[in-house]
């Protein structure tokens, strides 16, 4: 009952109708209830992690977790570049649910830990922990792989690493701005960038001027995208007398004043909301050299081999949690007598979607099998990863934004709306093909590697050749692709990288997966038996086994 303006009681105002037909909320659900990941896992060597990933599973598909992600992006970080007083501060403030994120993420190991663990397969765990933890949103994740892969730079300058490297590692997340060895742990991010350049790094014009300390240098210039401003210290690129050079700037010197880090401002980002990025000016600021002067490249390329895998973790992570959140709306929704996901075409959609998760997904869990054996010292699988991971990076990346479009139509004119969490996706997607090189930079460096580095290209075909005979349209793929290498220009780079890719992912998917998952990627992706559009599967895939993989059953969601 309401009263209205003259005190009389009146019933109120009848419902227009009942709410029926709507997918129930798909949290809570583990998000680590993905069969082609812990096959992977295992395989890789790291099965003894099991347990622990689906822990986190099961809380990255929590309730809490999901709306921490929700407010984290719906509440963007601030810039203040002065206190109340006039005084230079430059610092950037984040919503509680970031921090949220960010202490799961370093607890969990998905920074730098890895690094201390000497058991075989640490640095898959913590790839595998990115893809399930990656349910949540990828903001966070940017400081994360910034730290994990500043770790291998930092040790070409060992009295720096044995300062910071303790503090990376750490698994505390302490985001006070203080000097760096005071604190629990430390965030690493980078200033690579310039406006007059992006990726060409060598035409950068920041200056540095070494002291009178040995090491120590002053820098000028500004930085066009510089990720994460609230880190702690920074791998900045920089002209040195001697050439461009790699060099650590903290935020905090060493007797507790703040270092010039001017932030100008903050990026207005397509996605990737939840993350600050920024242009920070430097006027007179202390770095300390990193690595010989003239060798800035060679110092961080083992940094990029790091970000790049994440690149491509982050984007299999994007493709599984949308495919998940299509194939819940499937369940529950119904159109013309029966469910969607009954209905053959959708099925299709659900299908197509399904083999590309699981083979960026199987992908993503062999390249950072490489990596945790190159790192261990395995030189077949260094060459291996050197190609791969940049093959990975160009084609996983490419791949995203238009499986988050189709998942996205998945749920109809309900994924177009904020509330679903469909659209973050969908502007997350087109970041992670950019970071780090876009798709042009990715297919040049395969041909670089392939004219400098003869051994790659052995290491890839090696790795081809495991499932020769297996089937023949992937015999004929490979053979296509030796073939082509002679002729590979700059003009043809793109579609080389592409057939690579797709090689690669077919030969594990022939080996690892079962029968209709590798005999339905070749037939589309390898054997031209497909459309070009998501949901033109022929009529001889076997659907119903693809989509049942892929999706957990209602009765195993997690808690």
């Amino acid at each position: 009952m309401v009263s209205t303006p003259d005190g009389q009681q009146v019933r109120g105002g009848p419902a227009t109708h009942e709410v029926t037909n709507q997918a129930p909320p798909l949290a809570p659900y583990d998000a680590s209830d993905d069969t082609a990941l812990l096959e992977g896992l295992r395989r890789e060597g790291a099965g003894w992690a099991e347990e622990d990933l689906r822990r986190l599973g099961r809380r990255a598909g929590s309730v809490q977790a999901q709306e921490w992600a929700d407010l984290a992006n719906r509440h963007a970080p601030e810039l203040r570049t002065h206190d109340r007083y006039g005084n230079r501060v430059d610092e950037v403030e984040f919503h509680p649910a970031w921090h949220h994120l960010m202490r799961t993420a370093i607890a969990e190991g998905l920074a730098a830990s890895p690094w201390t663990d000497d058991r075989p397969g640490a640095h898959v765990v913590r790839t595998a922990g990115g893809l399930v933890w990656g349910h949540t949103e990828a903001g966070h994740g940017c400081p994360t792989s910034m730290t994990y892969a500043a770790v291998p730079a930092l040790r070409r300058q060992p009295e720096l690493a044995k300062l910071y490297e303790p503090l990376l590692t750490s698994r505390e997340y302490d985001p006070a701005l203080r000097e760096p060895t005071g604190k629990r742990g430390l965030l690493a991010g980078m200033g690579m960038t310039e406006k007059q350049g992006g990726s060409d790094v060598r035409t950068n014009t920041t200056t540095a001027t070494p002291t009178a300390e040995p090491g120590m240098y002053t820098l000028r210039g500004h930085k066009w995208f510089t990720s994460a401003p609230m880190c702690d210290v920074f791998l900045v690129l920089a002209q040195a007398p001697g050439g461009l050079s790699c060099l650590l700037v903290p935020r905090v010197l060493p007797d507790g004043t703040r270092n010039t880090f001017r932030i100008q401002r903050l990026k207005d980002k397509l996605g990737n909301r939840s993350n600050a990025s920024c242009e920070p000016e430097f006027d007179g600021t202390v770095a300390w050299l990193v690595g010989p002067e003239g060798q800035g490249v060679k110092t961080i390329i083992e940094m990029v081999n790091c970000t790049r895998l994440d690149c491509v973790m982050m984007s299999a992570a994007l493709m599984r949690k949308s495919l998940v959140e299509a194939g819940h709306h499937a369940r529950h929704r119904s159109a013309f007598g029966a469910r969607l996901v009954e209905q053959p075409l959708m099925r299709n959609v659900l299908a197509d979607l399904a083999l590309e998760s699981e083979a960026a997904t199987t992908l993503t869990m062999r390249l950072a099998g490489a990596a945790d054996r190159a790192i261990r010292g395995d030189e077949a699988e260094a060459a291996f990863r050197r190609i791969a991971t940049a093959v990975g990076k160009y084609w996983v990346t490419k791949r995203g934004p238009a499986f988050t479009a189709e998942a996205l139509e998945c749920l109809g004119g309900n994924g177009y709306v904020e509330d679903s969490g469909m659209p973050r996706h969908y502007r997350e997607a087109p970041l992670l093909s950019i970071w780090e090189g876009s798709g042009n930079v990715n297919a040049l460096d395969v041909l670089r590697a392939l004219r400098r580095e003869p051994g790659t290209a052995e290491a890839l075909f090696g790795e081809l050749a495991l499932a020769r005979g297996a089937d023949a349209r992937l015999d004929a793929a490979v053979a296509r692709l030796e073939a082509g290498l002679s002729g590979a220009s700059q003009t043809t780079a793109r579609r080389l990288v592409e057939q690579m890719a797709l090689t690669l992912q077919a030969s594990l998917l022939v080996r690892h997966a079962p029968p209709a998952i590798a005999d339905a990627f070749c037939a589309t992706r390898l054997g031209g038996d497909w459309g070009h559009a998501f949901g033109t599967l022929p009529d001889s895939a076997g659907l119903d086994a693809i989509v049942e993989r892929a999706l957990p059953g209602e009765g195993r969601r997690g808690v």
